[in-house]
């Protein structure tokens, strides 16, 4: 009885054995196994950004203008960002929403966030004011950042309300450095424009900072303050469409311009406008085809497939829905990707397909 015993036993272990290398043989061939293996997979997102959601503590709120709230985001071992980076925070609803870093970049344990409220807006940021509070977890996906403080000879910042939250960082590091800046920064009035306070005071070495308050002087003068700049100043603008506007339109020859956005330049819709034909959307990983109507976004069409998908501004400005494309020709509408970024991704939100059929890595 011991040796049919002792062959069955070598026999289950065996198969299993080989079972174990066949599964680990087909693994290596394709890390998502059982769906289709990939070159470099990265689940349709850039390798250049960061995507690991972190739970962070609420451990301040603080009213830093009228209608601003300033939160204190701390956790434990945070990844470093530098001044112009921003977070991605998951709200309880599943929103996602993008606020810029407005904290010390050396305080490794914690991120400051700030954001106004904007009553007629999404709905994004009624719910940090009304639900994010002291002791509650919230999701954050980051730091990024597409609006870095470049090295230049000089500076001139052009900032609207709650713009100058990207703003502030770039200020502190430029005043300990001892390089030249100045600041114009608008708001509708005083007490509606936060940090206000100390940044007089950061500019009050040679009259570096001019505050204009609507209710006051009216709207800020952007071609005055844009004059006569010496060639090779970075101006960095963020605040209304119409004040990034104007900063682009004065603009002196010779000088940069960094634009930092937290709505569309326009008021279009995707799907909208010239080349607005239905195409075919294959969702490799997935193995399915979707169509895309002529007036339907291409998040539209994947997430009715694949809710999951993760998408924010809706309005190709904020980077959140970025996709790999594999196969097919881009009809950028973004506002946001760089040239090379547009060779291999886009933005699913506003951008389409030249051509009948594009490839995700979906």
């Amino acid at each position: 009885m011991a040796l049919p015993r002792l062959r069955t036993v070598v026999l289950v272990s065996g198969a299993a054995l080989l079972t174990r290398r066949a599964l680990k043989r087909r693994i290596a061939r394709s890390p998502l196994w059982p769906l289709p293996a990939l070159p470099e997979p990265i689940s349709g997102h850039s390798k250049r950004r960061a995507t690991t959601v972190r739970k962070l503590l609420i451990t301040g709120r603080t009213e830093v203008a009228d209608g601003v709230v300033e939160l204190r985001l701390e956790g434990p071992a945070l990844p470093p960002w530098s001044p112009g980076a921003h977070l991605d925070l998951v709200l309880p609803s599943g929103l996602v929403r993008q606020y810029s870093l407005c904290g010390d970049p050396e305080d490794t344990g914690a991120y400051t966030v700030a954001t106004r409220l904007v009553t007629d807006g999404r709905g994004g940021s009624r719910e940090v004011h009304e639900q994010l509070q002291e002791g509650l977890e919230v999701e954050v996906r980051g730091p990024r950042n597409r609006f870095p403080l470049t090295e230049a000879p000089g500076y001139v910042f052009v900032v609207g309300g709650i713009g100058i939250t990207p703003v502030l960082p770039m200020l502190r590091a430029l005043a300990a450095s001892g390089a030249e800046w100045r600041l114009l920064y608008g708001g509708r009035s005083r007490a509606s424009m936060p940090f206000l306070e100390e940044i007089e005071k950061l500019g009050a070495d040679g009259d570096r900072v001019t505050v204009v308050a609507q209710d006051e002087a009216g709207h800020p003068d952007v071609a005055a303050a844009l004059a006569d700049l010496a060639p090779g100043t970075a101006v960095y603008c963020c605040g209304p469409e119409p004040l990034m506007a104007a900063a682009t339109a004065a603009l002196p020859g010779g000088c940069t311009l960094h634009l930092e956005r937290f709505s569309a330049a326009t008021g279009g819709t995707a799907g909208s406008g010239e080349g607005s034909e239905a195409f075919e959307v294959q969702l490799r990983r997935s193995g399915r085809t979707v169509p895309v109507a002529a007036g339907q976004s291409v998040l539209a069409a994947v997430r009715a497939e694949l809710p999951h998908v993760a998408y924010s501004c809706e309005q190709g400005f904020c980077g959140t829905c970025q996709q790999r494309v594999l196969e097919g020709e881009i009809d950028h509408r973004d506002e946001l990707l760089t040239d090379d970024e547009r060779g291999d991704s886009m933005l699913i939100c506003v951008s389409r397909c030249r051509g009948g059929r594009l490839v995700l890595d979906l």
